[in-house]
């Protein structure tokens, strides 16, 4: 009877990592959809494209270029809010004041996944 106990106890242990794992790639999945929204929620595609240089810099480039500072999502979170001109051009990128703080840090960090 202990021996069922075990076993059940042991297949019980694995199905919860195996459930683990698989809920941080769906978080992850979930995270990044939720970015993409929230981009194109605040009118962040009508100048940017995830891979294509519109009128601003394609996302994938911003990330491709940031990705390995140490503070990159702070950094690019003070860029999305309080904008930027002469980073990737002449155009100017306007402060984002719709937005909140964590909305910003959301899109910065959806942003570094890109590259």
């Amino acid at each position: 009877m202990k021996t069922k106990s075990y076993a059940a106890l042991a297949a019980a242990a694995v199905l919860g990592v195996v459930l683990g794992a698989g809920s941080a790639a769906a978080q992850a999945q979930q995270e990044s959809a939720s970015g993409l929204a929230l981009a194109q929620q605040e009118n962040c595609m009508s100048c940017h494209s995830v891979k294509r240089t519109f009128m601003g810099p394609a996302l994938h480039d911003v990330a491709a270029r940031y990705a390995t500072l140490d503070d990159a999502p702070a950094y690019l979170k003070r860029k999305i809010l309080d904008g930027s001109v002469g980073v990737w051009g002449e155009v100017p990128m306007p402060a984002n004041t719709q937005l909140t703080p964590d909305q910003a840090a959301t899109l910065a960090n959806w942003i570094l996944t890109l590259k």
